[in-house]
């Protein structure tokens, strides 16, 4: 690209130095963005702390009053200037809460190859939340077969299927949900041996060792309070507690306390944390291995879908009184 003759200093020259750099602003811009169509957005609970300022701002920006939320989202390129999206291409990432979006950082975007699976899988089973217990259940705690598993929170985006995996390994599993529809869900659809309604058991505890006679080798931690303090009087010897999330507590001011504590020491539990940026060189693996489970039918998935932009923000409010089934997810547009 060239200067057209002499820059000078002059009227002239000042004018054909702001088209100048018009033009390559335009065409700086142009390469570096691309705008999309979004189809379905992904509700999930993270985006609540998100509202609080500086919270997770180590992970993620918190959200900016009077600005389109940001959350993953499935989406058609509708103009790109990025050379590894081409118009129609459909993509998987971070997008906008909004009907189109402009995207500036193609590092958050994944090429969907795979079209013989509901695009809004991509939200859930093969998106965000399926690699979060892909990786939470077979990198961090590590299971063996016949090992005893409890999740919480079970009927949802995640815990149904570490359920499944559970079972995939040939271990004990036992889950929890809020309703009798989502615990019958977890004994018939997704093969968990037992479930219990949390909300029916006064004593936590007991409950556990009515499931558990034996004690729990391995616990997906999705909820934290009751749940947690329970759950470390029951844990065997060297018991994992892979910790994904701590829904209960997102709204509380303070949050609620834990007061079990010693029994880590004296049970010797190991607790991890995880966040599944850290695990996104694995999502290669993780679709290699998700994909022919979901064409077998070993893996199955249950999704709640809200029709229209509009109903979003009920969608995602919703998730922390249980009001979903299943993965919740908001559809926007088809294709």
């Amino acid at each position: 690209m060239g200067f057209r003759g002499k820059m000078t200093w002059k009227r002239e020259g000042r004018r054909r130095s702001l088209e100048f750099l018009e033009d390559h602003r335009t065409r700086t811009l142009s390469f570096v963005r691309s705008v999309v169509k979004n189809l379905y957005l992904s509700c999930d609970p993270y985006m609540r702390l998100l509202m609080t300022p500086n919270l997770l701002d180590r992970l993620l920006p918190s959200y900016t009053p009077d600005s389109p939320i940001t959350g993953y989202g499935v989406a058609k390129i509708v103009d790109s200037g990025i050379p590894e999206f081409k118009v129609g291409d459909l993509v998987y990432g971070m997008t906008g809460w909004e009907e189109y979006s402009l995207i500036t950082n193609p590092q958050g975007l994944f090429k969907i190859e795979h079209t013989d699976v509901p695009l809004s899988y991509y939200t859930g089973i093969l998106g965000m939340p399926g690699l979060t217990a892909y990786v939470g259940f077979y990198e961090v705690c590590s299971p063996k077969k016949g090992e005893y598993v409890f999740v919480s929170a079970a009927a949802g985006a995640v815990g149904q299927l570490v359920g499944q995996f559970a079972k995939l390994m040939g271990c004990y599993v036992v889950g929890s949900a809020g309703s009798k529809e989502k615990v019958d869900l977890l004994k018939s659809k997704f093969g968990f041996n037992d479930a219990f309604n949390y909300k029916e058991e006064r004593d936590l505890n007991a409950a556990l060792k009515r499931y558990f006679p034996q004690g729990i080798d391995i616990y997906f931690e999705n909820v934290d309070g009751k749940t947690l303090d329970a759950m470390l009087l029951n844990m065997r010897v060297r018991g994992q507690i892979a910790v994904c999330g701590m829904i209960s507590q997102y709204n509380l001011d303070p949050p609620d306390g834990v007061t079990n504590l010693m029994h880590i020491v004296y049970s010797r539990v190991r607790i991890e944390g995880f966040v599944v940026p850290d695990y996104v060189d694995h999502y290669s693996k993780f679709l290699d291995f998700m994909l022919p489970h979901i064409r077998e039918g070993k893996i199955v998935y249950i999704e709640d879908i809200a029709e229209g932009l509009e109903n979003g923000p009920s969608a995602l409010v919703g998730l922390f009184s249980g009001r979903n089934v299943g993965k919740q997810v908001v559809l926007v547009a088809r294709e």
